[in-house]
């Protein structure tokens, strides 16, 4: 399936979507150039181009669009990574499969409404907003589960809350390391 009709119908249609991609076999590197590099770059490059040129309370810096860009790519692209290790590792204390593969496509494809949005990151006051859009993507996440980590209805919801716990602790460690990097590098205070 290509990447538009994959995003669209996470999105529109999450519970039979979720059905289709049980049935695919997961391919962890097609998944990740094919669907999430491409989609991890709209916020990536709309954070490059809003902080660089639009900028919020009067501040813009190329420098500093540039260093939240490489920071929003570098997040998404080790994030997907990172959650997915988290979902498999967990897996088995919630009655669930335990397959990187499958957790790369649960995370993978939860994430796409938080990266469509992130096209917002162009006018950073409305960065909230994006955000919102990642709370579908929990939705999305808990709706994907049953299918895709062949969790029990009745673990379902424990195994979501632990996992986003345990995601949110790990992309903010992350985020502040390549903060560090890039804004380091690019001489950004």
């Amino acid at each position: 399936m290509n990447i538009v009709d994959r995003a669209k119908n996470i999105i529109r249609t999450p519970k039979t979507e979720w059905l289709a991609i049980a049935g695919e076999e997961p391919d962890a590197k097609q998944i990740i150039t094919g669907y999430v590099l491409p989609l991890a770059l709209i916020p990536a490059v709309a954070a490059m181009l809003g902080w660089g040129f639009v900028g919020a309370a009067y501040t813009t810096s190329f420098s500093l669009g540039i260093a939240t860009g490489l920071m929003s790519l570098g997040t998404a692209l080790l994030g997907v990574y990172l959650a997915a290790y988290v979902v498999d590792f967990l897996a088995p204390n919630f009655d669930s499969e335990r397959n990187l593969g499958r957790a790369i496509q649960l995370v993978a494809y939860s994430y796409t409404p938080a990266w469509i949005a992130g096209v917002l990151l162009l006018l950073p006051f409305l960065s909230w907003l994006a955000l919102l859009a990642g709370l579908y993507g929990i939705y999305l996440m808990y709706l994907g589960l049953p299918h895709i980590m062949n969790t029990p209805e009745d673990k379902v919801v424990v195994y979501l809350v632990v996992s986003i716990v345990v995601v949110l602790v790990v992309h903010f460690v992350l985020a502040s390391i390549l903060r560090m990097i890039f804004f380091g590098i690019l001489g950004v205070s």
